[in-house]
């Protein structure tokens, strides 16, 4: 009896003995020049791989945004700091203020120091002001904030909290990015 798939399988002893190591039939021909986009062993040639310039561009546009709002970040947590200073307030509050504005601009500054210094963004340091902004906004109702302290301290734990989420978001996606192994060479 006659299988009607024949071409796709030896059948032949000789086939089988081949020793040139290439495809042997038409189907592995077809398997053995589809490129699955991956860049991961597709293909013969080990040139540079043409995605890698918009993939480079691309990374280096998120590493510049993201440490524009690392600094951005600090700078608000210096504000709520020394906003203290410039609006009346209480005791609870003003140590609140001065002690998370202070977290703030430090772990922030710490971060805009590792983009600088080409060291990836600290998730768990973004994550962290991004709490830190969120308890800000809580505080202000907690410590009975009044007035303009109130509405400061909540805009700037909006912001704080936004802009920090933003960057763990980012840093999480950067740092996937970082350790995908190279297709190149």
């Amino acid at each position: 009896m006659s299988d009607p798939n024949s071409d796709d399988r030896r059948s032949d002893s000789r086939l089988e003995d081949d020793t040139d190591g290439g495809p042997s039939n038409r189907t592995e021909t077809a398997a053995a020049n589809i490129d699955s986009g991956t860049g991961f062993g597709d293909r013969a040639d080990t040139g540079r791989d043409p995605r890698d310039e918009s993939t480079q561009v691309s990374d280096e546009e998120r590493r510049r945004k993201i440490s524009v709002i690392s600094l951005l970040v600090a700078t608000l947590g210096v504000w709520v700091a020394l906003s203290t200073l410039v609006l009346e307030t209480g005791a609870a509050p003003l140590w609140n203020n001065v002690l998370v504005g202070l977290v703030v601009g430090a772990a922030a500054g710490y971060n805009y120091y590792r983009l600088a210094n080409d060291i990836p963004l600290s998730t768990a340091i973004a994550s962290l002001v991004a709490i830190l902004g969120i308890w800000l906004i809580v505080s202000a109702a907690l410590l009975e904030m009044t007035g303009s302290v109130f509405w400061n301290t909540v805009a700037s734990g909006l912001l704080v909290a936004g802009l920090a989420g933003y960057n763990a978001y980012e840093a999480r996606d950067a740092r996937t990015v970082a350790t995908e192994p190279e297709t190149g060479a």
